[in-house]
């Protein structure tokens, strides 16, 4: 513990963000960029380095955060560094969009505003890329074994770089024009700025990881064949199936899957159009769901010239403190607000959508709702509570039920499901068919980026373990653990 006292003398500082009026003119992030440097070693200080720091059970990467709080606070930056890499492939990516559960595990928080462990976290490795401290580790020899990785997000970028690092061959099969997965196409620009995967992926290149883009396995390319290929494969393609909205009036142009309108806006960004196909420009803007995806469409929304933005969720609005059922050190459900709710818009919950209306061209106009409320367990509708609202752009931002099973790859590899849909696999994430592993989303449903990166080392263990038998890679998150958070 470096500083006995931190927490005693500094009280929590966060990231300063840019006036609203000056980040929606542009698509960068939302963060002052510098503000955290001269703050973040009295940050760091505020760390007890406890004898059980729970911030290790409330982070599924395990990251060791009590000895980069310390190498933080004395500012050596490269110890830091290395300390933040033995657990993370990526913290670039976790320090700007995880939703940090360490920091509701933090003890400190029992009684005091807990450590800001992302702010410290991104501190590091924006310091460590500045400084040259993460250069590519290429394999000192190469196993003669081949694997392909199929879907380049989180999940996928992280089993590939561990895989290549224990010297096999690895090639990673993208269907988008661009490696990154939802990282590159799901995130807007704001919230995270894709010269951050672009650096990764030239890192990774460098350590000899092959990419492959615009090659769907399964249409493009036969699951089967791909087998033939490879010595092994690692299947870490997402979550990708929306969960739709089967209401009166769905058919109504102008009603979108979020991930039909995010992906246009990071494409402006990427030079591919000029203005989205599918723009907000001012229209009366409905968001239906209350997460990150549905934030992101709001903020989306915003710079892009929006009427107004309504975002609806059919749950009540959280409180602000943590609620008897989820104690100290579990993940809370809590009243947030992103940069993007930030910017202005209507949060409305407990409201659920009946249908939508258009007008005789069959555009979407009005979306039609009613309060719910909880009887017998179930959300009920209350009566004479409908009305309509302006509703002329819709985005479905309502989560994600599994794996795509439309384009054949489960079937094709003969596959097996879990009772919840998503892929099944053993304790070394091997699923029922040998050499086919699998990662993040596809095998545990829609979750966490910290997931995402666990869940690809750890099935990187266990791919490099039937490839040689025998792995020096890190011991594997079980896939039916579960943090605190969950």
């Amino acid at each position: 513990m470096a500083d006995p006292k931190g927490f005693l003398n500094h009280g929590r500082e966060v990231a300063k963000s840019r006036p609203v009026d000056v980040r929606l003119k542009d698509w960068n992030e939302v963060y002052v960029p510098g503000s955290l440097l001269p703050i973040i070693s009295k940050q760091a200080s505020r760390c007890m380095d406890c004898g059980i720091p729970f911030c290790h059970n409330g982070c599924p990467l395990g990251n060791l955060i009590p000895e980069w709080n310390d190498f933080a606070y004395r500012e050596d930056w490269s110890a830091a560094s290395e300390r933040l890499h033995a657990t993370n492939n990526f913290p670039e990516f976790t320090g700007r969009l995880c939703p940090a559960p360490c920091e509701s595990a933090c003890v400190l928080g029992i009684n005091q505003p807990p450590v800001t462990i992302k702010n410290v976290e991104v501190s590091i490795i924006d310091k460590a890329w500045d400084s040259g401290d993460v250069a590519p580790q290429a394999p000192e020899r190469l196993s003669g074994k081949t694997v392909a990785v199929i879907g380049s997000g989180p999940a996928g970028l992280a089993a590939a770089q561990q895989l290549t690092r224990a010297g096999h061959t690895v090639a990673v099969y993208e269907r988008a024009d661009r490696v990154g997965g939802l990282l590159r196409y799901g995130i807007p620009e704001f919230k995270m700025e894709k010269r951050h995967i672009n650096r990764r992926i030239e890192q990774m290149r460098a350590e000899g990881t092959r990419f492959r883009t615009g090659i769907e396995i399964g249409r493009d390319l036969k699951a089967t064949d791909l087998k033939k290929r490879y010595d092994a494969v690692v299947i870490a393609a997402g979550a990708t199936t929306a969960r739709d909205l089967p209401v009166p009036g769905r058919e109504l142009k102008g009603i979108y899957q979020a991930m039909e309108y995010l992906p246009l806006a990071n494409k402006v960004q990427e030079g591919d159009y000029v203005t989205s196909p599918i723009s907000a420009e001012g229209k009366h803007v409905v968001v239906i769901g209350g997460g990150d995806t549905g934030a992101d469409c709001v903020g989306t929304a915003h710079r892009q010239g929006a009427a107004s933005v309504t975002q609806l969720e059919i749950m009540p609005r959280p409180g602000e403190d943590r609620a008897p059922h989820q104690p100290w050190p579990t993940f809370p459900m809590l009243y947030k607000v992103t940069s993007a709710h930030e910017e202005g818009g209507e949060r409305v919950y407990s409201v659920s959508t009946t249908h939508f209306e258009g007008d005789e061209d069959g555009n979407v106009q009005w979306l039609h709702l009613s309060e719910v409320e909880f009887i017998d367990g179930k959300l009920t509708p209350k009566p004479g509570t409908e009305r309509k609202i302006p509703a002329q752009l819709v985005t479905l931002a309502m989560g994600f039920t599994g794996t795509d099973r439309e384009n054949g790859l489960v079937e094709q590899f003969g596959l097996e499901l879990d009772e919840r849909g998503n892929i099944a696999r053993d304790a070394d994430f091997q699923t029922n068919v040998p050499g086919i592993f699998v990662a993040g989303d596809a095998g545990r449903g829609q979750s966490l980026i910290v997931w995402a990166i666990a869940e690809g080392r750890s099935a990187a263990r266990g791919c490099d373990r039937f490839l040689t038998g025998a792995s020096e890679l890190p011991a594997p998150i079980r896939p039916t653990d579960r943090s605190l958070m969950v």
